[in-house]
């Protein structure tokens, strides 16, 4: 899988995924923004794993530095 994120996004978006589910879990929010809260970390999270965001592919943006992500693994000639 490509990556199109940095190290530096992937540790900011860890943190704020981890933030919301401490505010979800400590009851600072509730109802309906807990809800959303926790649909935005399992984003984060998720993306901070993957390496990979789908708003940036297709928006073009890329912020990781790394070539060798880039490269197919079959390349056709």
């Amino acid at each position: 899988m490509k990556h199109n994120m940095g190290k530096a996004d992937r540790i900011v978006r860890s943190m704020v995924g981890i933030g919301l589910v401490y505010a979800i879990f400590s009851k600072t929010v509730d109802g309906t923004i807990a809800v959303v809260s926790g649909l935005v970390a399992v984003m984060m999270l998720v993306t901070a794993i993957t390496g990979y965001c789908p708003p940036y592919g297709f928006l073009g943006i890329k912020t990781c530095k790394c070539e060798e992500h880039d490269e197919e693994p079959f390349p056709v000639s």
